[in-house]
């Protein structure tokens, strides 16, 4: 199986499945003499971790990750880095009924047609705990972006929209984000989020989310026109994240409801520099960040493992039912969060390194 690699000069490739033994990234790329120990990574895993409220799996995962190679003393080398993370709370035997089914809306039949064959516990490879590594290399990632950038860039993510429930953009609180199990920046949509969480649940189905990430302290420059633009990049990082369906930049698909004088972003002169009157570019033109804070945000479509019966095939081709039991998400966007954070951090941290 190829590309299980992302990136030029930061990059990072993950191995391991959803109930094997253990699941690891290796990291290429990175200077050397910059600090590094296990705790600056655990930080962000422990945001991403399973089973830590209602309304996300009840898998107990621990994520410890443990640093092999690429660290000396708390110090880069400079070589490669290689991360592990052990698998503890597997239970393989919630998926046994189904091993010869197809889960509509997941990727059994694709990989099917495509291997010959396919690791039907949790969905093996093609399973979102794949992306507990990329939220390790993107620990790493914001310790590159700090030593060539030097001024803390800050990389936030929150949760906007869960099924047809948006924040009220008015109601922003950054530092609401990380009190609250929704990384919501509004209070008020709090207790929305947890009745339509729990109606779901009741119902046997499941809810999609948009999510909105911001990098504030990034230098105008970075970006490699025309074909590795920032914002493609950016957009094929974060469509890389299991169940995302749509990826947009600053405003979005709402430009669409503009015009060129609303749309535009007017620049003046302030103090002797430049100065945006607005960012509904999402701080990049032409593919190259302009210096304003970097705004995406995708969408994670409703988690296809439910446990209401549907309609599906089976390895021989014959038609079935199907309900999946086990441990699932009744809303995955929610753990997304970190995950599309550590997206955008590996991003910048590779055109850093490109452009610096």
């Amino acid at each position: 199986m190829s590309s299980n690699s992302i990136g030029k000069l930061f990059s990072f490739a993950t191995w391991g499945e959803s109930h094997g033994k253990a699941i690891g990234c290796l990291i290429d790329g990175v200077p050397s003499n910059i600090e590094l120990n296990e705790k600056d990574i655990q930080q962000y895993l422990d945001k991403r971790k399973p089973g830590q409220s209602k309304y996300t799996t009840q898998r107990k995962e621990e994520d410890k990750v443990e640093i092999l190679s690429g660290v000396f003393e708390g110090i880069t080398t400079g070589h490669p880095i290689s991360l592990i993370i052990h698998n503890t709370d597997q239970r393989s035997k919630d998926y046994s009924d189904i091993k010869d089914k197809f889960r509509p809306g997941h990727a059994d039949y694709t990989y099917w047609k495509k291997y010959g064959i396919r690791d039907y516990r949790g969905g093996g490879r093609s399973s979102a705990r794949e992306t507990a590594m990329r939220v390790a290399a993107g620990a790493v990632a914001r310790k590159v972006i700090n030593k060539k950038i030097g001024n803390k860039p800050k990389i936030i993510g929150s949760l906007v929209q869960i099924g047809n429930s948006k924040i009220d953009y008015k109601n922003w609180d950054e530092k609401l984000i990380s009190q609250n199990e929704f990384f919501s920046p509004d209070e008020k949509i709090i207790p929305k989020w947890k009745s339509l969480i729990d109606k779901a649940r009741k119902d046997g189905s499941s809810l999609g989310a948009i999510i909105e990430i911001r990098a504030s302290g990034i230098p105008a420059g970075l970006g490699e026109p025309i074909y590795e633009k920032l914002d493609s990049d950016i957009a094929k990082a974060l469509m890389t994240i299991n169940a995302v369906k749509g990826v947009e930049i600053g405003n979005g698909f709402n430009s669409v409801n503009e015009n060129g004088k609303t749309n535009v972003d007017e620049m003046v002169i302030k103090n002797g520099e430049p100065l945006f009157l607005s960012n509904n570019n999402g701080g990049i033109l032409g593919g190259i960040s302009s210096g304003q804070d970097i705004i995406c945000r995708f969408v994670v479509k409703p988690t296809s493992s439910i446990i209401s019966e549907r309609r599906t095939i089976d390895i021989n081709f014959k038609e079935t039912k199907i309900s999946t039991k086990g441990r699932h998400d009744p809303c995955v966007g929610i753990r997304a969060v970190p995950v599309g954070e550590a997206m955008l951090a590996t991003t910048i941290a590779d055109h850093c390194l490109r452009h610096f």
